[in-house]
């Protein structure tokens, strides 16, 4: 017998569980997972938007800020404001802008930004001279902070998400604050857009690129969607992880409308044992002609053995997968085709039991305030009802 044997036969079922996932990942996509990673989880605008206002405020070289969402309204104006502050006092600030997305944004937050010092761009503007870029926009939600503390989740910069999800007026979200090595995937991701817009990557009396405190606990991996012809790293993620799986998989999503191929990944994990569970939103959803094309799905979904709930109180627009209690996916990718082939995204993976431990506890507590999809109940909609269902689903891909 090996004089390491008895050291192995002590290593906790979840620990090689984990390092499966990792290396299998890591392989497949090419992206080394990274160690040392603090990761904090907040739930909703009420926890989020003070989170990354105070490190605006205490920033002291550098913020970069890309967002797919910047409406009008209160919150929007608290960020303009503290970015303008910073902006005012020498710290350098960018901020990236979704050409449609952030279209709705006040135009007199851009002017209070910009006079300030503020370096505002606008990603793929809608332009007549661009329009086969005009389908192609930056979904990613990233803020760094000094090149030490980075933001990523579901999150926009409107009063939509403000609050506790307490109502139809509260978007239910989930975000990431991450301290370590997975910052520089997070500014990597903003970087990669940034040069659509500006000539300068870097400037040497401003970018450190320090290294990377690793005190935390989080091995992490940066994954990136590009909009591009094709399968992009965030499909791949997606079906990686639907094969992998072989407990339990759960999936948060705001956007549900899967192709054939993950139509089939999700069936296939249902159908050799994995419980396969899905939260999407109700009755307060933003875009229904996007839900009508899931709901599409369903039917064989539910034949298939997947469990699948509405949330009730509010629009939910969290992404979140968990797998096997050891693995936790976040980020800006939905379960859609705009996420996988159309869109530029960024997720994060964290393998860590405490971070799924916590993000299973909201799905459990979030599920008490949603309503299952019963498969006797489904199959008794309405003939119209599935003919615009159907009718909807031929425009996945555009979804």
């Amino acid at each position: 017998m090996s004089a390491t044997a008895p050291a192995e036969a002590q290593v906790p079922d979840s620990t090689r569980r984990s390092d499966q996932l990792r290396r299998a990942l890591e392989g497949v996509i090419g992206v080394p997972a990274t160690e040392g990673n603090h990761v904090e989880i907040s739930r909703n605008g009420n926890e989020i938007f003070p989170a990354m206002l105070q490190d605006i405020r205490g920033a002291g070289r550098t913020i970069d800020l890309l967002t797919f969402v910047y409406w009008k309204g209160e919150i929007g104006e608290r960020f303009a404001e503290a970015l303008a502050e910073r902006a005012r006092e020498g710290v350098r600030v960018r901020v990236l802008l979704d050409g449609w997305g952030a279209h709705a944004i006040e135009t007199s937050c851009v002017a209070m930004m910009r006079a300030a010092g503020v370096q505002v761009r606008w990603f793929r503007p809608l332009s007549r001279f661009q329009l086969h870029k005009a389908n192609h926009r930056t979904h990613r939600k990233v803020l760094i902070v000094d090149e030490e503390v980075g933001f990523t989740g579901g999150v926009g910069i409107a009063d939509e998400w403000n609050g506790d999800a307490r109502n139809e007026h509260e978007w239910r979200d989930t975000h990431f604050r991450v301290r370590g090595p997975a910052v520089d995937g997070l500014l990597a991701a903003f970087l990669d857009n940034w040069l659509e817009t500006d000539d300068v990557l870097f400037e040497p009396d401003v970018d450190r690129f320090p290294d990377q405190p690793q005190g935390g606990s989080t091995v992490v991996q940066s994954v990136r969607g590009a909009s591009e012809t094709g399968w992009s790293d965030i499909s791949t993620l997606f079906l990686m992880l639907l094969q992998l799986a072989q407990e339990r998989v759960r999936i948060t999503t705001a956007y549900f409308v899967p192709d054939t191929q993950l139509n089939d990944r999700i069936c296939a994990a249902a159908e050799r044992g994995v419980d396969v569970q899905i939260l999407l939103p109700g009755p307060h959803i933003d875009k229904r002609f996007v839900q009508l094309a899931g709901e599409s799905s369903f039917e064989r979904l539910l034949d298939c053995g997947v469990k699948i709930w509405q949330f009730q109180p509010s629009m939910l627009h969290a992404k979140v997968m968990t797998v096997d209690g050891v693995l936790a996916n976040i980020g800006s990718a939905n379960l859609n085709a705009r996420s996988t082939e159309l869109d530029e995204e960024v997720n994060l993976v964290a393998f860590d039991a405490e971070v799924v431990r916590v993000l299973d506890a909201q799905f459990d507590e979030d599920l008490t305030r949603s309503e299952a999809i019963v498969a006797g109940r489904w199959e008794d909609r309405s003939v119209r009802r599935r003919v615009v269902e159907r009718a909807a689903g031929l425009f996945r891909h555009e979804m």
